[in-house]
């Protein structure tokens, strides 16, 4: 019983572990079973990516202040991996082809080394010259942006983006939307390249560069602790001085090696000709030294087999990513027809629509004009139908001026009929005056004759009263005495009475002359007076007839109908004349 509850009492061992596993552009979680080895682990991954090209990769992990890749032909939890729950590992190449586009077959395979190499190049890992990073950008933008479009990428659509390493970056004082000219520059030259292609040109340039695929350890070459690098690649072995991992003070071609191994820190690389020196170095790390000769034993196999006929399994991979190529390139071409057509379509519909929205126009605009038209057309016949009652109120108002010039007709006839009348009236009146005017001058001159007689026959009295004083005097010279009371002598008598009878005589003549001129004189007054009261009533008239014809003529404009108002100028010249007239008769 007490061994019982003791057993009890033990905890379970879990069956399962998590593992969690990071790609270049990925991350998965696993569930793993305790006795899984290595390569179950590694399968799992491979199976999950759909990677056939499994010889150049592996899981990475990180001891201590190195790494490490798994062993695939020992249990996981046997190897010194983290004790962390999920372990991580690194799907990461382990082993690099001499050429890139012989060797790699699948697209993820290139894709998955152009991420990585992309990443030791951007982690300078890896040197790359100026003039090479901007051009490995440019063809980094073109696998993932497509082919340049200026009106989708706008500058500054690369500012988000990782493409050049610092050290670049640094060398050179350029803003960074200089170095994105210089690249989108090299980036508008790769149109119509897809992006294997784009991915591909990529590792073609940088599996020249010197660093490229080399994995560095540090060594010493004797026992007086001379530092040295030794690169892994490809190619064979090589040692660098520490400063300098460009170029290679002595290289070891797999091909001229012929054994290479190691005893606890010493490494001993036998050439292919026993005449060469053998050449030994030191690593201090035996977990190093384990490496080193893992990726010289998986380097040296690598290289072997690329001289050897592909096998059964590559011969298909390579046939069927030749026909996977052949049927892309097709699809490429069929998506490069279907993308011009769609192209050409969209500029069929962007010049549709521009002509739609060109008609939309001329129709809203025929719509307006049309409005227009119609709100035109009703003013107009608004103004038709003024126009129209206009027209019957002017031919009324014609109708009464055909009339009112009818009856102008007919009042300038009566009025050249009368100024005519007048005219007549005229001459007669100043043939009156003429005649008056010679009349009243014949009278003048018989006035100023009877004048001259009455002051003649005046001093003539006055000179027979003045010879009849001195005729008395003389004759009695004595005073004359009174009257007798008795019969006056006859001869007294008589002589005194012829006398008295001459000069009664000459009293009766000038009265009677007196009287006569007085009484022409009151006719020609009287006829004068008659004469000024006619030219005064032929005045109004005149002036009437003036007055009718102007305001006639401001009523209708009828003006041109009559002859110009001459006559009262005629008449006012012809009434002044005879108005000077009689005042030289008076």
């Amino acid at each position: 019983m007490f061994t019982m509850s003791i057993l009890g009492l033990k905890k379970k061992q879990p069956k399962t572990f998590k593992v969690k596993v990071s790609t270049m552009d990925a991350e998965m979680e696993f569930s793993c079973e305790v006795k899984w080895k290595g390569k179950d682990l590694f399968d799992l991954v491979c199976r999950t990516i759909g990677l056939r090209e499994t010889w150049f990769f592996g899981l990475r992990y990180t001891v201590k202040d190195t790494y490490a890749w798994l062993k695939p032909d020992k249990r996981v939890l046997d190897q010194e991996v983290p004790k962390d729950s999920p372990i991580t590992f690194h799907f990461l190449a382990k082993f690099f082809p001499e050429k890139v586009e012989d060797e790699l077959v699948q697209e993820i395979t290139q894709h998955l080394f152009f991420l990585q190499v992309k990443k030791q190049i951007l982690d300078e890992e890896i040197f790359c010259s100026p003039e090479a990073s901007v051009l490995l950008a440019s063809y980094a933008v073109q696998a993932k942006y497509g082919d340049y479009d200026p009106n989708f990428h706008k500058p500054g659509f690369l500012a988000q983006d990782e493409l050049l390493p610092k050290r670049v970056l640094m060398q050179y004082q350029m803003t960074p939307d200089m170095w994105e000219e210089k690249i989108t520059a090299w980036y508008a030259e790769h149109r119509n390249i897809t992006r294997d292609e784009a991915e591909m040109e990529y590792l073609k340039i940088a599996q020249d560069l010197e660093m490229y695929g080399v994995s560095y350890f540090s060594i010493t070459q004797n026992k007086r602790d001379t530092e040295l690098l030794l690169g892994v690649d490809a190619q064979g072995l090589h040692i660098y001085n520490p400063n300098n991992k460009l170029s290679p003070n002595k290289s070891f071609p797999w091909s001229g090696i012929r054994n290479i191994s190691y005893s606890e820190k010493e490494f001993t690389i036998k050439p292919l000709d026993k005449k060469k020196e053998v050449f030994k170095f030191y690593s201090s790390q035996l977990r190093v030294n384990k490496l080193i000769l893992q990726l010289c034993i998986g380097n040296h196999d690598l290289f072997m087999r690329r001289r050897k006929v592909d096998s059964i399994e590559v011969q298909q991979m390579k046939a069927q990513a030749k026909e996977e190529k052949a049927r892309k390139k097709v699809e490429r071409q069929i998506l490069a027809r279907e993308k011009q057509m769609r192209e050409e379509a969209e500029r069929a519909k962007e010049d549709m629509e521009r002509r739609l929205f060109q008609l939309q126009d001329e129709a809203r605009m025929a719509n307006e004009a049309l409005l227009r038209s119609e709100e035109t057309a009703d003013l107009l016949a608004e103004k038709a139908q003024i126009a129209e009652e206009e027209a019957k109120l002017l031919a009324h108002k014609a109708a009464e001026a055909e009339q009112e010039r009818q009856r102008l007709e007919v009042t300038a006839l009566k009025t050249k009929e009368e100024k005519r009348l007048m005219e007549q009236k005229m001459r007669e009146a100043e043939s009156l005056a003429v005649k008056l005017v010679e009349q009243s001058e014949r009278r003048l001159k018989e006035a100023d004759h009877l004048k001259q007689d009455l002051n003649e026959a005046k001093d003539a009295e006055r000179k027979a009263k003045q010879k009849l004083l001195e005729i008395t005097k003389s004759t009695y010279p004595v005073m004359f005495p009174p009257p007798p009371t008795g019969p006056e002598s006859p001869d007294t008598t008589l002589d005194m009475g012829s006398m008295s009878v001459r000069m009664d005589f000459k009293d009766s003549d000038m009265k009677r002359l007196s009287m006569e001129i007085e009484r022409e004189r009151l006719e020609y007054m009287e006829k004068s007076k008659h004469l000024q009261d006619q030219l005064k009533e032929l005045k109004s008239e005149i002036e009437s007839l003036k007055l009718e014809e102007q305001q006639q003529a401001g009523l209708y404009s009828l003006r041109s109908y009559a002859e110009p108002p001459y006559i009262p100028h005629i008449l006012s010249v012809n009434f002044s004349k005879i108005y000077i007239y009689l005042l030289k008769a008076e």
